[in-house]
């Protein structure tokens, strides 16, 4: 049952709960709509972070908010259909968190416009649409870029986010990691999320220390 879905991943450790919406239409495949987030959100004791991979969020923002999304993040790549600012802005008014996300082949630089109203940014480590598919390591240095821009939120990276891929991610400097088939798939999931919570750990505290190293060096 999803109940017990939910009370799995809560109870193995996890942060926040990430619901993928899609809608035949921005990506191929097709899942649900603001009931189902009701439906969580009635049995979840952890945040819910919905990330809309539809066409039209500007129609279906609030319905998702209605519904109990405490994070809400759309696609820039459908900025043409509407006021990219203008929903930012509305979903932070509603005591929302904000959130952009970019595919793949997506500069982040399409995203400066927005930085001020953003509380995250989601990057996509493969293709939105399907799970299971393979990291793409190609997609770290957007991570560098955006807190170059000067973006002091949280950078999150979704899709082949597994212990072998995750310290990579996390050196790059992403906080915020969305793992589906590696924690659903895992026959034991808290002792999964402790792995994947350690390794991202242990490179970032190897990422900071050579970064103070470097700076060190070169004064």
């Amino acid at each position: 049952m999803l109940r017990d879905e939910v009370h799995s991943v809560e109870q193995a450790g996890c942060d926040w709960l990430h619901l993928d919406v899609m809608d035949g239409h921005f990506v191929p495949n097709l899942t649900f709509g603001p009931f189902i987030v009701d439906a969580i959100k009635k049995c979840a004791t952890k945040p819910i972070d919905t990330h809309l991979m539809i066409t039209d969020p500007w129609r279906y923002a609030d319905p998702f908010l209605d519904a109990g999304s405490d994070l809400l993040t759309f696609h820039i790549e459908v900025e043409e259909n509407g006021d990219v600012g203008a929903l930012l802005k509305h979903i932070r008014s509603r005591g929302k968190k904000a959130g952009l996300s970019v595919q793949p082949d997506t500069p982040v630089e399409r995203l400066r416009p927005y930085l001020n109203d953003l509380d995250l940014v989601l990057i996509m480590s493969v293709f939105a649409g399907f799970g299971g598919q393979k990291f793409m390591t190609s997609v770290l240095p957007k991570v560098q870029e955006l807190r170059a821009m000067g973006f002091e939120g949280e950078i999150s990276l979704d899709g082949g986010i597994a212990p072998g891929t995750i310290a990579e991610a996390a050196a790059a400097g992403a906080n915020v990691f969305v793992a589906g088939t590696a924690v659903f798939g895992a026959d034991d999931r808290p002792a999964r999320i402790a792995e994947l919570r350690q390794l991202a750990a242990k490179a970032q505290n190897m990422a900071r220390v050579s970064g103070q190293a470097d700076t060190g060096a070169g004064s």
